[in-house]
């Protein structure tokens, strides 16, 4: 029952992703019986085609949402080689899938091998190119153009017996350049442009066994995990600016897990211990002019290391006391500690004087205990009930120096408690129709930040109608959270409906649809300093709101026609539109602090993207494919008149081949 719900309830977020035209999915390709090579039956499919793109408007904001480009790519491979018999000499399967080979911005390569009882090893590679064009706010200033790299790799041997071996590795870089901004001197002095070569790469290795015995299943693994960071920051202008701050982490660690089910209960446990270690230092030298002109000629060295023990785990003892009643108790218990020797020193080569700072220790720990039961009074009805308390306690110190003074202390604590009940009911009036609904309250005493939970409450809720050829669903989610503290007062609340439908109206035509409507506004006080011209100087400005409106309405669209047993037709439309708060224009305020904050309070869009493909059966086992999709997207407020807008067509011609 528990599993059924859960899927249940994740099916929207399925629905809500947005289509591409390519690669081509969902037609049907023939038989596909394989063909035999000696003892082995392989199956595979090859679509190798050509993307185009033309794209006008702001191209930087289509390459950070889209980024489809024009070149030959294979755009997808799927191969299966399978032991007819199940004992093959060296191996008895092999899975490999790809998608976008070939210079597309999203690329993947999934493989399996595995024989029978002896190992099987499962990889994954994939690449993405990261085009980040940066805030409006920074005026081309602030860009990010990237490639990241995953990969994984795990080996299994013995998997289908009691005890199993796995030894595993993965791999994450990032490199590529990037631009910044970086202020010098003072806080009035201007801000100059940073080219950054961005270097950072992260390894881990793993190594474990799992198993069964006597019931019980049981995991445990150790882990060890490597970053270094490598970027590099430089400029020649007005401003003379290099700076290499290389950092070198190690995190060795273990994980464990146990867990056993008998008739009347049954239990999970879980611990991981991660013994974060970190060295870094930060060499930074600036030459350049003062906002009065006078020459400057400046140093700063950041040195230290830090470790960073966390230590977390988790206990879940389920009861069954009756054939209808269930009551899971769970406890966890998370601590992290943040504890280093580092060191702060800035350097006036002109005045040669010194600023030093040493700092800082910082510990979290955090424990909850929750309770849910659980009463099923027929197949078709059950409620349940549920109540959590947490007790965190924050603590930091702070060691700073003066010139010619001794190490000093200042060590602060705080600790918060929250208490939250849940109730809820899952019922199945009709035969195909479910509906699950739910309630949780919650209230902290001491809220650490302004924007953590305090006074909230949470709706939940689905429904969903399955019927032979139509499946009909649809939610509401709330979620409201209310926090004052000292510094200041802040407000949250998000609603979020949703409906999506699934119709097979005939052999040879469906049809599936959803849209949803997100509501989110936000209101908090700010505090901040401005130079702006009604002040001569920068001044703590305060009384201010920060304000935040969004209602985003998201529709998506999906049509597929077998036109005859020769061509299939899929025709698609995807919205996306940010209404805001409902204003038609950005009105003129007094001051310009106003000016300011009015303008970034909501950020009404519209984003659509029609697509159509048709693909041709030419063979049994071959078939063309083309495809059209439009990429619009629209700003109807601009921040400082700078509007992010850009028009894209976009699609692609292909060869699928398959046996």
């Amino acid at each position: 029952m528990k599993l059924r719900f859960a899927l249940f309830l994740t099916l929207p977020a399925a629905l809500l992703a947005q289509d591409i035209v390519a690669p081509t999915t969902g037609v049907k390709i023939g038989p596909q019986h394989g063909e035999d090579a000696g003892d082995y039956n392989i199956v595979q499919s090859w679509e190798f085609g050509y993307r185009f793109a033309s794209v006008s408007g702001n191209e930087d904001e289509y390459r950070s949402d889209v980024n489809y480009t024009n070149g030959v790519r294979l755009l997808s491979s799927y191969l299966t080689v399978n032991s007819k018999d199940g004992h093959g000499k060296w191996f008895d399967e092999i899975v490999l899938t790809t998608q976008g080979l070939g210079n597309d911005p999203y690329e993947s390569v999934v493989g399996r091998v595995q024989k029978n009882g002896l190992y099987r090893y499962d990889m994954t590679w994939r690449q993405n190119d990261y085009f980040n064009p940066g805030l409006t706010v920074a005026n081309g200033e602030h860009l990010q153009n990237t490639t990241y790299r995953w990969q994984d790799h795990e080996l299994t041997l013995f998997p289908q017996s009691a005890i199993r071996v796995r030894a595993g590795y993965g791999r994450v870089t990032q490199d590529g350049p990037a631009l910044t901004t970086q202020q010098e001197f003072d806080n009035q002095s201007p801000v100059y442009p940073i080219f950054r070569n961005v270097r950072q790469e992260f390894n881990e290795y793993r190594l474990g066994a799992d198993g069964q015995v006597k019931g019980f299943r049981f995991t445990v693994q150790r882990r060890w995990e490597y970053f270094k960071e490598d970027s590099v920051d430089s400029t020649a202008s007005a401003l003379t600016f290099n700076r290499a701050a290389p950092y070198r982490g190690n995190t060795p660690g273990w994980l464990g897990n146990l867990y056993g089910e008998r008739r009347w209960f049954a239990l999970n446990a879980r611990v991981t211990y991660a013994g974060g270690k970190g060295d870094f230092i930060q060499n930074e030298t600036a030459m350049g002019l003062n906002r009065f002109g006078v020459m400057q000629n400046q140093q700063v060295i950041v040195t230290g290391n830090g470790n960073r023990p966390v230590t977390s785990g988790d206990f879940n003892f389920t009861l069954f006391p009756a054939g209808r009643l269930s009551v899971v108790n769970n406890t966890s218990v998370s601590n992290t500690r943040m504890v280093g020797n580092n060191d702060f020193e800035q350097f006036d080569n002109a005045t040669f004087t010194v600023s030093n700072i040493n700092f800082q220790m910082l510990s979290v720990r955090l424990v909850t205990n929750s309770t849910d039961v659980r009463y099923r009074f027929s197949k078709k009805f059950d409620l349940f009930g549920g109540y959590q308390y947490a007790d965190r306690l924050i603590r930091s110190i702070e060691d700073f120096a003066t010139t010619g003074m001794p190490l000093s202390g200042l060590s602060a604590e705080q600790s918060n408690h929250t208490n939250a009940g849940v109730a809820g009911v899952n019922w199945l009036p009709l035969k195909n129709l479910r509906l699950h609904v739910e309630g949780e309250i919650g209230r902290n005493d001491n809220p650490f930040a302004p924007i953590s939970l305090r006074n909230y409450h949470a709706i939940r809720s689905r429904v969903q109608y399955r019927a032979r050829n139509l499946t009909l669903g649809g939610s509401y989610r709330q979620n409201y959270n209310n926090n004052s503290i000292q510094i200041t007062a802040y407000s949250s609340r998000s609603r979020t409906y949703s409906a999506e439908a699934s119709w097979n109206v005939r052999p040879w035509a469906s049809l599936d649809g959803s849209y949803s409507k997100l509501h989110l506004d936000t209101v908090g006080g700010i505090v901040f300093f401005a130079g702006l011209p009604e002040f001569a100087t920068n001044q703590e400005i305060t009384g201010n709101q920060s304000i935040y409106v969004s209602n985003i309405h998201s529709v998506n669209l999906g049509f597929r026609f077998a036109l005859s047993k020769w061509a299939d037709l899929y025709v698609g439309y995807n919205l996306t539109k940010d209404t805001g708060d409902g204003r038609s224009s950005l009105a003129l305020q007094p001051t310009a602090v106003g000016q300011l904050l009015y303008n970034v309070q909501t950020f009404p869009l519209t984003y659509h993207s029609p697509l159509a493909r048709l693909s041709v059966r030419i063979t049994e086992k071959l078939r063309y494919n083309v495809g059209y999709q439009y990429y619009g997207y629209n700003e109807q407020f601009g921040l400082f008149s700078t509007y992010e807008n850009f028009h894209a067509n976009t699609g692609y011609t292909s060869l699928l081949w398959s046996f």
